[in-house]
This record gives C-alpha cells, structure tokens and sequence, in this order.
C-alpha cells in the first residue's frame, strides 16, 4: 500500500435484498440467491457459503431464527468489505450493514429517546425522528461488536463511523432541555437549551461511545455531523461537541461534513482539537472536464481557507459523486486530486474518497464508482512521484 494518497471509504453502503428482506420478516426468494450468488461471483467470494446461508434461511420461510439473521448480517458485511477491497482502498468499513439510518440507528441506542414519526429524507428514503424527553445516557457500547467483526474480515485499515452530537441534536426534537426549569420557574432559553442538549450528547453519550470503541481496539474513529453548518451562528457549538467528544482519548479521529457552505467552518475549525482529518464532499459541486486550474475545479478552490484555518488538518478529498449513476473518467478523478494537492501542499495530507456514503447506489454502481476513485488515485500519484 503507497502512503501516498490514501483512498477511503466515508460510510455507508446500500443493504442488499437478500439482506434486507429476511431481517424484515420477508422470505427468501430463489432472486435473492441469484442475486447473491452473482454478486459473490463477481467479488469473488465463496458461492457455497452464500447458497448454504441463504438456501437454510429459505428454508426457515417467515421463521428466521437467530442464528440465520446473524449469519446474513455476517455475509453482507463480509460482501460490503470485499467489494471494498477488491476496488482497491486502503482504509474501509462494513457499509454500515447493521445500521438502519446514521441518525435512527444513533437514538435508538440512546435512553432518554422516544419516536415520533417518519420523516423523508433527502434521497427518498425515510427516518424514524425522535424526540429528547429525558437526559441522554449511554448504556451500552454502540459499535464494538461491529468493529470487530470488520477488523476480523480485513487485514486493511478499518475506520469507523459515529454520528456525532450536534447532528443528533440538531435532528430531534427538544421536549426536555427547554422545559428544564430555571431558578425563576420558567424553561430554559432556545439557544441554552440547545447547547445543554447537544454537550450533555458529547459528555454523556458520544464520547463513552467512542471511548469504548478505542478500548476496543479502533483506531480510527470517523464523526459524521452532516449537520453541522446548517445553522451558521451555532458552528462553535459543533466545535465545541467535537472537541468535547474526543477529548483525553488516544487514538485517530476525524469528522465528516458533506453538502454544506464550508466557508461558514471559518475560522473556527482552529479551535477544533485532536481532529485528524475533514472528510468533505466536492465532487457534487465541481466540472466534469479535465483541467487542473481553478476554472476547471471550481469545487476545490474553498481549500485555500482549510489550509489557511487548520494546515495541519488532512483533507478527506470527495473526488466521485454519490447522487447520480454516471461513473467519473478516471482523468477528471485524477485532476481533482492533483489540484487539491497544488493548493494543500502536501499530498500526504489528501485522502482520495468518494463525496460521502454510497447508500443510495447499486452495489455495482458503487463499485465502479470506488474503481474510478482507485484509478484516478493511481494517476495522480505517478503524476506527482
């Protein structure tokens, strides 16, 4: 593996049917096992294992037992981790196999919780939204079971992804914090109850989260806050969770951001600590023509303030799309690489990855798309060695 330009995955993947159905009550259809034992072929995982699991919980009909449910879990992540390598990255996850939604998954785990309804997300899909009726606590280790499921499957870097507080927060809604009372009797101010909210996430939920994870064995630990500049007079408050978050723990941690007004960031991410890395998302927003100057890569020049805010900060370099079907050329990958570099300064610190989770592609669009992220890595990497 070159230390140059690492590749990365950012987080999820889509959940295949034959995954999906079963755990949901839903038999297994002879498609199913077509499906999964073409796509093993092509992965070039072990059909027999495959048809073994999924023929037993065929079998099994609408009265999946324990052992096949585990069994399927294990089979999609082992599936989401080859597809992963047989691309070519270096750094990997299970594409979130076990999660239903970043945000759903996270409450779920969190006392102090309860539904509230569904509510469509961005690409179509949908998310339980709950609200906060009591103070947040930590019960049990959220990802650890996870992560070491994936640290047996690959002998690569395994990076794991946690939603982090502020976007936690930010998407529920608040039935506790402002109606806290104060010494006068009355609920605590929006803007207080907002930050008692998402600090009492950091200290008492997220961060033991992380901290277990680490005890664990995880070394590298990705916090998504897609959230975080949706209400720009509250981006310290993200700062501020983050820092609180990681803090006094050893180990690699980054945040991802996607689909934001980065500016808004400035200058505050130079109050972050012990952040290693900003996964962002560019590629979404950049030309589909070659060229490595400012006129062709649009996308890259809000750089110029990363570097200028935080230079010792790594840069998750989003050069693939993930909202259309369309693979990149391997050359536009390749320039938007070579740009970032010219205007970082040190390849070192750019990690070539998709714009953000491939949960809403096929497997085999996301594959491709990882290829082309791979590829156009290569190229940029013989271009500046």
């Amino acid at each position: 593996m070159s230390e140059l330009l690492l590749t990365q995955e950012v987080g999820s993947l889509a959940k295949p049917d034959w995954r999906v159905q079963p755990i949901n009550g839903q038999p297994v259809s002879d498609t199913h096992i077509s499906q999964a034992v073409g796509l093993a072929e092509r992965l070039d995982i072990d059909t027999e294992e495959t048809l073994s699991i999924l023929q037993f919980a065929q079998q099994e009909g609408h009265n999946l037992s324990a052992d096949s449910e585990q069994a399927i879990k294990l089979l999609a992540a082992r599936y989401a981790i080859r597809l992963q390598e047989k691309a070519g990255l270096d750094i990997l996850y299970d594409g979130e196999q076990d999660r239903p939604e970043m945000y759903q998954d996270a409450v779920e785990k969190i006392a102090g919780f309860e539904p509230r309804g569904r509510l469509r997300a961005f690409d179509n899909k949908s998310f339980l939204k709950s609200a906060i009726t009591a103070r947040p606590e930590f019960e049990e280790p959220w990802y650890d079971s996870e992560f070491l499921r994936a640290q047996h499957l690959t002998s690569r870097t395994v990076k794991v992804p946690i939603t982090g507080a502020y976007t936690i927060a930010d998407w529920s809604f608040d039935e506790y914090y402002q109606k806290r009372q104060q010494d006068g009797g009355l609920g605590l101010p929006i803007g207080e109850a907002k930050r008692a909210f998402v600090l009492d996430l950091a200290d008492r939920v997220i961060r033991p989260a992380i901290a277990s994870l680490v005890e664990s064995g995880a070394e590298w630990v990705q916090i998504d806050e897609p959230a975080a500049t949706t209400k720009p007079a509250e981006v310290p408050l993200f700062i501020e969770s983050f820092n609180r978050s990681v803090a006094g723990l050893a180990g690699k941690f980054s945040v991802h951001i996607c689909f934001s007004d980065y500016s808004l960031l400035f200058p505050h991410i130079e109050e972050l600590e012990n952040c290693s890395q900003f996964s962002l998302e560019f590629a979404n927003r950049d030309s589909r023509d070659l060229g490595v100057d400012k006129h062709h890569r649009p996308a890259y020049e809000i750089l110029h303030g990363f570097k200028q805010h935080a230079p010792d900060t790594a840069i998750g370099l989003g050069v693939t799309s993930v909202h259309d079907n369309s693979v990149e050329e391997v050359g536009v990958v390749r320039d938007r690489i070579l740009r970032a570099v010219d205007i970082v300064g040190d390849p070192s610190k750019i990690y070539p990855s998709p714009d953000c989770g491939l949960r809403t592609r096929s497997w085999e669009v996301a594959y491709d798309k990882l290829v082309a992220t791979v590829e156009g890595t290569q190229l940029a990497r013989q271009a500046i060695e």
